[in-house]
């Protein structure tokens, strides 16, 4: 018969072990993180908050006006209205929030690691295979250490997020700043740059559209995990639908599903209207 045999590896258990470790010894270095990512996060929602909302409008309807259409830009303004018509406006300014502290703390770490792997053959091929991890895993799994570091709320959130939306930044940085034309930066050399000064003045500018579409790409994985990181109590537009759901309440999960739709189009356009105007920057020069 197929039966495996009676052989027991509880791998769970030292994994459990070694977290369990890894939290006692450096609890304060995660109290630090908590304290930082939650006083970001309180005081940009804050930022936000004070802002009236017409106002906040009007800066939409330019952004959209500007890296866009005109028709976009007042599209847009539409859409911010709209939910704050459904009684969303302080879920949407959190949800807001939340995703721009993610997508910072992915930019600070990301394009560093990026730039490095660029220039070190050996710690590109050590970290793509964790990259790989990081984007293959099932996005639930990344809210277990994030409760078990930081428990519930806003920066489990933020934590979960990171690991699942920082890989298209590493990653595109990496083949940027690689696709940069070999021609230039050997000029860059030939007049005396350092490795420094080429990175800085040629490669970077350079590399910067490819760049800026992974910015792109991760803040929509950012956003994508909005409805995911409302299980470990992240507030704000996923909390409204995870709400809906175990209250079956078609009427609230219909708004904030569709408020969570429209910060997605005009979050991708407005961050590819700006991948776009790099690219046409980097064209004429």
């Amino acid at each position: 018969m197929g039966i495996f045999p009676d052989i027991e590896f509880e791998a769970g258990k030292y994994v459990d072990q070694a977290v369990s470790f890894i939290d006692t010894t450096f609890e304060a270095f995660f109290d630090f993180i908590f304290f930082i990512a939650s006083r970001s996060i309180n005081l940009m929602t804050d930022g936000l908050m004070f802002l009236p909302w017409w106002l906040f409008i009007i800066i939409i309807i330019g952004l959209g006006w500007y890296f866009k259409s005109a028709f976009s830009g007042i599209l847009y303004g539409a859409f911010i209205f709209i939910i704050g018509t459904f009684g969303l406006w302080e879920d949407m300014m959190i949800t807001i929030s939340i995703i721009l502290t993610a997508v910072i703390i992915c930019l600070i770490i990301g394009i560093p690691i990026g730039v490095a792997m660029s220039f070190s053959r050996l710690f590109s091929t050590i970290a793509r295979p964790v990259l790989d991890a990081m984007q293959t895993m099932p996005s639930f799994v990344y809210l277990i250490p994030a409760i078990f570091f930081f428990g519930l709320g806003n920066v489990s959130a933020i934590f979960a997020t990171l690991i699942y939306a920082l890989p298209p930044v590493i990653r595109l940085t990496e083949l940027a700043i690689r696709g940069v034309d070999k021609e230039i930066i050997e000029s860059a050399h030939s007049f005396g740059s350092s490795k420094w000064q080429t990175l800085k003045k040629v490669q970077l500018p350079q590399a910067t559209p490819t760049i800026m579409a992974g910015v792109n790409q991760t803040t929509m994985m950012a956003l994508s995990m909005v409805v995911i990181a409302s299980m470990v109590g992240a507030s704000g537009l996923g909390e409204q639908v995870l709400v809906s759901i175990n209250r079956i309440d078609i009427a609230l999960g219909f708004e904030a599903g569709i408020s969570i739709v429209f910060l997605a189009v005009i979050i991708d356009r407005i961050t590819n209207g700006i991948a776009q105007k790099f690219q046409r920057q980097g064209d004429r020069a």
